[in-house]
């Protein structure tokens, strides 16, 4: 299928997207994630990203968080932190992730940072490709174990071993 991007926006989100970040129900389990990622950028502590398509809707989303506990992520003045990219799958490989990707660089150069890292998993192996196509180089492990509260208020842990990349941005 054939899909027109003549449409295709990237803009920020507001509190009326947060359910469409769930995805026909596919992410309702990070529901709180989502919202606590919503008051960081509210706070100015992140900027958070979707595409979208007029005749689609959203197909795709970035986070940046700019400052945070973990400063090798996230210092507030040199390093920002990308995370939870992703396309829906039947608007892949239509040059859609790229796009988003450095709509988010940008944004994230004109604040003044000059890197951007963010976490893959080990088993990701064509989205490290992809980071990899866009400049991104492995710069360390992540141990990868973290934990959430989900829609329904029960902590979930992942362990999910990861690489740890960085880019460092320049103008286009």
């Amino acid at each position: 299928m054939k899909h027109s991007l003549e449409t295709l926006v990237i803009r920020k989100i507001t509190h009326n997207d947060l359910p469409d970040l769930e995805w026909e129900g596919e992410f309702k389990h990070f529901r709180r994630l989502y919202i606590n990622a919503y008051q960081n950028q509210q706070n100015g502590n992140a900027v958070l990203w979707v595409a979208e398509l007029l005749e689609s809707g959203i197909i795709g989303q970035v986070f940046v968080q700019l400052s945070g506990s973990r400063l090798e992520l996230a210092d507030g003045q040199f390093r920002a932190y990308i995370y939870s990219v992703r396309i829906k799958r039947k608007f892949r490989n239509l040059g859609i992730g790229s796009k988003i990707m450095r709509h988010a660089e940008q944004d994230i150069l004109q604040r003044g940072y000059s890197f951007a890292t963010l976490n893959v998993g080990k088993q990701n192996v064509k989205a490290r490709r992809f980071y990899q196509r866009l400049g991104y180089q492995v710069i360390s492990d992540e141990p990868g174990n973290w934990s959430y509260l989900d829609h329904q208020g029960i902590r979930r842990y992942v362990h999910e071993p990861s690489w740890r990349m960085q880019k460092q941005l320049k103008p286009v």
